[in-house]
């Protein structure tokens, strides 16, 4: 057995080398200091199995174990003990030079704000993601094999963990993002409630009720989970948009390996860490990677794969799921219809949604289509408030530097003679991050590249039809379908124009607003599948038809 001073020196040179950082004392708060956050625990449980052979399980899971390096010792020096002889000869016959690295690659991350680095994080390869998939393959059937109400116990759990933990949440959301507190604190929010709204979704009947549907015979159908479901998020809505895909695949019976964006694993890794003491071991797990990590999880041994982001990352996924069930929510470039007789508020309320996130949201609005006598009107609305909202003070930065790229060449490319430009206001010391400003881009062509292209940015373009048939044609005429609104006063004219638009979901005098209860999802190149409602439960599940012989025959 180690002594204490030996092994207090052997977790010292362990977390200099997992967290690149220089000798803390032994008694140092690691997590008050910052140095140990929830990337820093994964590499240390990672470092700690690699060198005395430990794994973390959820019962370990405690951050006071992991406090300090005394305590961190401790905590070996007690595994080993429980282990026994065989754990430390096992480790004297492996020394820890011949092990393989937790990962080959380290990604460096920059912060929206600054343009900075703000950390570095492991890359998930072909080991760690077998691993992660082979761990939820093992713990797939005792999670399916728990009643409806033992499920939603522990997702209520989960969602209270969040809840509790809100403010680190919250600082992990805006680490990679750079949203302003409020948004990123209202999408930790929303994650908790949809969440809760699954724990009860799963617990109500969605199958035909049973029923003598052939002579003697009697039949049911049941709803039985997919397995192990591969869940790839992008970098908008990082926490959001994993609670739409994680909370139906678990509520339904599926255990998950999650893959947020390469920029943004903060909160998903939260999440794992969190999902591991609520939800049981293997139930939930991250791998934070690149867009071959991605690849590599299609490719694995996954049972189904969900997927949010653009239409090009959509098609490579079909094209290695092969015939495994795939669910798509892809970009939207979405249209909104304006009315002469639209209510006095739609700019402000336009602009509002078009700004949310820095109009980094599939669904937001895109391309405002009006009619000729209040085009000039409209123009001139949505430019006035337009110019009211202000990077960096009222909504935050493009998230990285080739999303930057984008929103400057779709602008340049323009051929738009009216464009009004808001101003900048980047706080004090984050002028070179990835700021850029409100736009309305009008009197335009039909196929100028910010009409066609998808610019996810704080951008409205503005296009003027003769009559509704051609508002509709324009709006249509994009191979997106996901979301769309209407603006106006007469209840036929708005309801007509929202039955003949194609898109998944259709807003009426309001922009953007959505709630687990109501589905979302789209079609054409905007994908296929369902998110949020009950109806996203079968997006994970399959069912299957039982008939029984009854009485004689």
């Amino acid at each position: 057995m180690n002594e204490p001073s030996s092994l207090t020196s052997r977790v010292t040179d362990l977390l200099c080398e997992a967290l690149q950082i220089d000798p803390p004392p032994a008694e140092m708060d690691l997590i008050a200091a910052g140095l140990l956050d929830s990337i820093g625990f994964m590499h240390l449980f990672a470092a700690m199995e690699t060198e005395f052979g430990i794994g973390v399980t959820a019962a370990d899971l405690s951050p006071d174990r992991f406090r300090s390096v005394e305590r961190i010792a401790a905590f070996v020096s007690a595994k080993q003990e429980q282990a026994g002889p065989q754990a430390e000869s096992a480790e004297a016959a492996t020394p820890p030079a011949a092990a393989a690295p937790a990962s080959a690659e380290t990604a460096v991350l920059t912060d929206p704000r600054t343009g900075r680095e703000r950390r570095r994080v492991a890359v998930s390869g072909v080991r760690e993601v077998a691993a992660a998939v082979a761990e939820c393959r093992a713990a797939a059937a005792g999670w399916a094999a728990h009643t409806p109400r033992e499920r939603a116990r522990r997702l209520l759990r989960l969602a209270d963990f969040v809840e509790e933990r809100s403010a680190e949440y919250v600082a992990a959301e805006q680490a990679g993002t750079g949203k302003p507190a409020a948004e990123a604190a209202g999408e930790v929010e929303q994650c908790a409630d949809l969440l809760r709204f699954y724990a009860g979704a799963l617990r109500t009947g969605r199958s035909p009720a049973p029923g003598g549907f052939l002579p003697g015979r009697e039949s049911w159908v049941r709803w039985e989970p997919l397995g192990v479901v591969g869940v790839i998020v992008p970098w908008n809505y990082p926490l959001m948009m994993a609670a739409w895909r994680i909370g139906p695949a678990l509520a339904a019976g599926n255990t998950v390996v999650l893959k947020p964006a390469l920029t943004t694993p903060d909160t998903a890794l939260l999440l794992a860490r969190d999902a591991a003491a609520a939800l049981g071991p293997g139930v939930l797990l991250t791998v934070p990677g690149d867009r071959d990590t991605g690849r590599l999880l299609v490719e694995s041994d996954v049972d189904a794969v969900a997927f949010t982001g653009s239409e090009t990352g959509g098609r490579d996924v079909v094209a290695r799921a092969g015939l495994r069930r795939v669910s798509l929510e892809l970009g939207g470039n979405c249209p909104a219809v304006v009315l002469p007789d639209a209510p006095p508020d739609t700019c402000q309320g336009l602009v509002a949604a078009a700004t949310y996130n820095a109009g980094q949201s599939c669904a937001s609005p895109a391309r405002v289509i009006t009619l000729r006598e209040n085009y000039e009107q409209t123009v001139e609305g949505l430019a006035k408030a337009m110019a009211e909202r202000r990077a960096g003070v009222d909504f935050g930065p493009l998230n990285n530097a080739d999303q930057a790229a984008r929103y400057d060449r779709i602008v340049a490319r323009s051929a738009a003679r009216v464009e009004h430009v808001a101003p900048l206001a980047p706080p004090p010391g984050e002028e070179d991050g990835h700021w850029r400003p409100g736009r309305i881009l009008a009197d335009l062509p039909a196929d100028d590249p910010a009409v066609r292209e998808e610019v996810f940015a704080p951008v409205l373009t503005v296009q003027a039809a003769d009559d509704h048939a051609e508002a509709v044609a324009l709006a249509n005429g994009v191979p997106q379908a996901l979301a769309a609104s209407v603006w106006g006063a007469r209840a036929d004219e708005v309801l007509d124009l929202a039955g003949q638009l194609d898109a998944g979901e259709v807003w009426i005098n309001c922009h953007l607003e959505q709630t687990a209860e109501l589905p979302h999802g789209g079609r054409g190149a905007s994908g296929h599948g369902t998110d949020m409602s009950v109806l996203a439960l079968t997006e994970y599940q399959r069912p299957k038809t039982v008939t029984a012989r009854v009485g004689r025959s």
